[in-house]
């Protein structure tokens, strides 16, 4: 089981982890949501819990929820700017499907309890 970096992506996380120093990791998660059902969640932690599984790509600590890892296993997560727009863009092998505004995705065969 992995999560992957673009280059692009651990440059800018390192960025947000170098101004944050209290924050020890970049956490992966997915919630309910949209008109898919799943939509990704990401943010910095100070923590590791009990119930997360570790990862490093490229120098870069990453975290998610054991209770979630069957959904984004073997993501790509890349950083993308287009003109004044900058966003994570994620490249997951489990998805089978996407809403139509790219904000939330389908699974095949996989349940979670996120």
């Amino acid at each position: 089981m992995a999560i992957y970096l673009t280059k692009q992506a651990a440059e800018r996380i390192r960025h947000f982890l170098d101004r944050q120093p209290d924050k020890r990791a970049f956490r992966l998660s997915v919630k309910k949501t949209g008109c898919s059902g799943w939509g990704y969640e990401v943010g910095l932690t100070d923590t590791i819990d009990a119930d997360e599984h570790r990862f490093e790509d490229k120098g870069i600590p990453i975290v998610v929820p054991d209770s979630v890892l069957e959904l984004v296993d073997g993501t790509t997560v890349d950083f993308v700017q287009q003109g004044i727009n900058s966003t994570f863009v994620f490249d997951n092998p489990n998805a089978k499907g996407e809403c139509g505004c790219g904000e939330s995705f389908t699974v095949k065969d996989v349940s979670a309890e996120a």
